[in-house]
């Protein structure tokens, strides 16, 4: 039995699950949508899941969370209550892409463009293909404008779009020559339940490898990208960007 996690958008998703063959039977899922900010629903959200179930926090497998890309206060947001929770109780932690938790749920077959609003006109797009409960990338996580996601999206003619970015950028998409039946209606957010299909905890964690683990930004954040402002000492943005 494990939690999973996922706070790249401002929708909270929160799962309580444990593993059956290949995937996992969901005990309760939990979403909290805006305007309840992320950063008052946790980690009390976690605590009154598990005690609704009788399950002590200790008794987990593990946690784990949606890495991005995404909000980066989300992702930090997320990141930083499972750490602080696991290091408590002594779990281990594993992260995958929120962008591949979209697309895992996704049609078999076609190529799946899973698109996250990374700032205005400026969209995350994660290429993947579902098989079965699993999803294999097609290529790296990049952000685009809209119109190079039209070009992407005419370059492919049989990839379907999804995500969280289509309520938004839907129209924009169809305005520069996108088919509304290429863009699905659903998923709205990456889903905690997907999520958990994806992870697997490593068979040991030391507190090195759990404190190290990063969300996958993929671009840098608007301060750091700010010429006004000299970098602080410290690694570069771009040692912090998702290269595969």
């Amino acid at each position: 039995m494990f939690l999973a996690l996922d706070t790249s958008t401002l929708t909270l998703s929160l799962a309580l699950v444990e593993r059956e063959g290949e995937g996992v039977r969901v005990l309760e899922h939990v979403v909290v949508g805006p305007p309840k900010k992320q950063s008052e629903a946790l980690p009390g959200i976690v605590g009154e899941l598990l005690a609704r179930h009788g399950v002590a926090l200790k008794s987990l497998e593990g946690m784990a969370i949606g890495l991005g890309p995404g909000s980066f206060t989300g992702l930090r947001i997320g990141l930083s209550c499972l750490k602080g929770l696991a290091y408590a109780a002594g779990l281990k932690v594993a992260g995958a892409s929120s962008l591949a938790a979209v697309a895992l749920e996704g049609p078999e077959g076609p190529p799946l463009f899973a698109l996250a609003v990374a700032r205005k006109d400026d969209l995350y797009l994660g290429p993947y293909r579902r098989v079965g409960q699993r999803v294999e990338p097609l290529g790296p996580e990049e952000a685009m404008s809209p119109e190079e996601v039209a070009a992407r999206m005419a370059a492919e003619p049989e990839a379907l779009a999804l995500g969280p970015a289509l309520p938004e950028y839907r129209a924009a998409l169809e305005a520069r020559g996108v088919a509304p039946s290429r863009l699905l209606s659903a998923p709205s957010f990456p889903s905690a339940v997907a999520l958990a299909s994806l992870v697997r905890f490593p068979e040991s964690q030391t507190l090195e490898a759990l404190f190290a683990l990063e969300p996958h930004y993929v671009r840098a954040s608007e301060p750091e990208r700010n010429p006004k402002f000299p970098p602080l000492p410290g690694p570069p943005p771009t040692a912090r960007l998702k290269e595969d």
